[in-house]
C-alpha cells in the first residue's frame, strides 16, 4: 500500500505492505532504522514472527529513504509519517489496537510522536533505542521520554554501544511513567552476538515472542 504524508513543501507517498493473519488481535506498525528502509530483513524477519503471534503488521518507510537518500531528513517530518501511519491503519483495520514499534531511528521517532501526542498507541516498542550516538554518552536522547503516556518496552542488546553505560538507560527508564527493559544478553545494536553468524531475518524473528507477550499482557 501506499500512505499519504503531508509535509510542508506537499503531499508525498511513502511505501508500505500490511500483512495480516486470520482474526489478528492487534496490529504493530513498523518503522525501520536510519539506514535501512522497510524491506530489511531483520523486519521483514519480527514481522513474520509477530504475525505468528497473532498480530497484522505494517512495515513502511520514512520520505527520506522513499525519495533515495540515506540520511534522515528532519525529525519533524518523520513524526508526520508517523502520524500519516497511524491514520491510515485506523481506517485500513478499524477497532484492532495499535502498536507502535521501530528499529534503532525508527523507534525513536515513534517516542517523539508519542511525546508529542502525534500517534496515541497501545504502547511502543523500541528495538535497540539509540539512547546516544555510538561512545558519546554526553548526548542523551532522553528529554522527552518522561512525556510519553502509553507504556514502552525497550528492547537492548548487553553490547549495544548506543546504551552504553547502562545506568544511563536505567535512569532513562526509570524517568518514564511506565516503562521497562527487556535485555538481550550478548546482543549488539542490531541484536546481533559475538561468535554467532545468523541471518538478520532470523535474529528479527525470535525477538517477536517477547514483544508479543509483553503486548498480550499489556491489552
Amino acid at each position: 500500500m501506499r500512505v499519504s504524508v503531508d509535509l510542508p513543501a506537499g503531499s508525498v507517498e511513502v511505501s508500505a505492505e500490511l500483512e495480516a493473519p486470520d482474526a489478528p488481535v492487534g496490529v504493530v506498525a513498523i518503522a525501520h532504522g536510519a539506514g535501512a528502509g522497510y524491506r530489511h530483513p531483520f523486519l521483514l524477519g519480527f514481522a513474520r514472527g509477530l504475525r505468528t503471534e497473532g498480530f497484522a503488521t505494517l512495515r513502511f518507510n520514512f520520505p527520506y529513504v522513499e525519495a533515495g537518500r540515506r540520511m534522515p531528513g528532519p525529525a519533524a517530518h518523520a513524526v508526520t509519517t508517523w502520524r500519516a501511519v497511524a491514520a491510515a491503519l485506523g481506517s485500513e483495520l478499524p477497532g484492532l489496537p495499535l502498536w507502535a514499534a521501530g528499529k534503532s531511528y525508527g523507534g525513536r521517532i515513534a517516542s517523539m510522536a508519542a511525546a508529542e501526542g502525534a500517534i496515541a498507541p497501545a504502547g511502543l516498542v523500541y528495538l535497540g533505542y539509540p539512547l546516544h550516538p555510538p561512545g558519546d554518552p554526553s548526548k542523551p536522547r532522553v528529554a522527552h521520554l518522561p512525556d510519553v503516556v502509553p507504556p514502552q518496552l525497550f528492547v537492548e542488546g548487553t553490547n549495544d554501544p548506543f546504551v552504553d553505560p547502562h545506568a544511563q538507560l536505567l535512569d532513562a527508564v526509570a524517568s518514564c511513567r511506565d516503562a521497562e527493559i527487556a535485555w538481550i544478553e550478548g546482543g549488539g545494536h542490531s541484536f546481533e552476538v559475538k561468535g554467532r553468524k545468523r541471518p538478520a531475518d532470523e535474529i528479527g524473528a525470535d525477538l517477536a515472542p517477547g514483544v508479543a507477550a509483553w503486548m498480550r499482557g499489556r491489552s
